[in-house]
């Protein structure tokens, strides 16, 4: 089923250029468990045809997966976060998903958003907790596009080249996919260690900015005796 599915989003993308990228990049970005490596590098690849912009695929892209991030994040806004713990199961979010995503937020906050979406397993989810902690939209907005740009050049700039070179993986999808993630094993290696170092640079300065804190009293006191 799901096999059937991912065949047919191929097809449409690249029958449906833009629109085709925007759309199934919006779904993609919400709890529907479509993978945008079968939606951007067709699509780069038929802009290295000639046929669209590669800019135009990265814009369209990186639009739609805001547009589907914000639709999780104004329905988890909206209901709240009992009901998508006890519901969520329904719609593809198991409370384990959702747990995973929840203390992803909790721990990086604005930031995780960012890195969310270069990185697989909570890339769909962060939307959700963000939403249900009621995170600024604006702030929201801004790491969604961020992250969502970063993403969809790397994967259209490696989807175009990976076709080029092997254009029968047009006609398989599912290995289309193997494919690329081989490929960019590396670029999900190098974000994981820039989200390490992220992590390093805030607890170090949050540190820093506590004993700040606590010295400045403390010579206070000592001047005052």
């Amino acid at each position: 089923m799901l096999h059937s599915l991912i065949v047919l989003w191929f097809r449409l993308t690249l029958e449906w250029g833009y629109a085709g990228v925007f759309l199934f990049m919006a779904v993609e970005s919400t709890v529907f468990p479509l993978p945008s490596e079968v939606v951007i590098p067709p699509a780069a690849y038929w802009a290295a045809q000639g046929h669209l912009h590669f800019w135009g695929v990265v814009a369209a892209a990186t639009l739609g997966s805001w547009a589907g991030s914000a639709l999780s994040y104004a329905v988890a806004r909206a209901v709240g976060r009992p009901l998508i713990v006890r519901y969520g199961r329904y719609v593809l979010v198991t409370e384990k998903k959702w747990l995973l995503a929840e203390a992803w937020i909790n721990r990086y906050s604005a930031a995780g958003v960012f890195f969310s979406r270069l990185l697989p397993g909570v890339r769909h989810l962060v939307s959700l907790p963000a939403g249900a902690a009621r995170m600024s939209f604006g702030v929201f907005t801004v790491m969604t596009l961020a992250g969502s740009l970063v993403w969809s050049t790397v994967l259209a700039w490696f989807g175009a080249r990976v076709l080029a070179d092997e254009p029968q993986l047009l006609q398989d999808p599912d290995a289309l996919v193997r494919v690329l993630k081989d490929k960019l094993a590396w670029f999900i290696a190098a974000v994981a260690v820039l989200l390490v170092l992220y992590v390093v640079v805030d607890v170090i300065g949050r540190r820093l900015r506590r004993d700040g804190g606590g010295t400045g009293p403390s010579e206070g006191a000592a001047d005052g005796v």
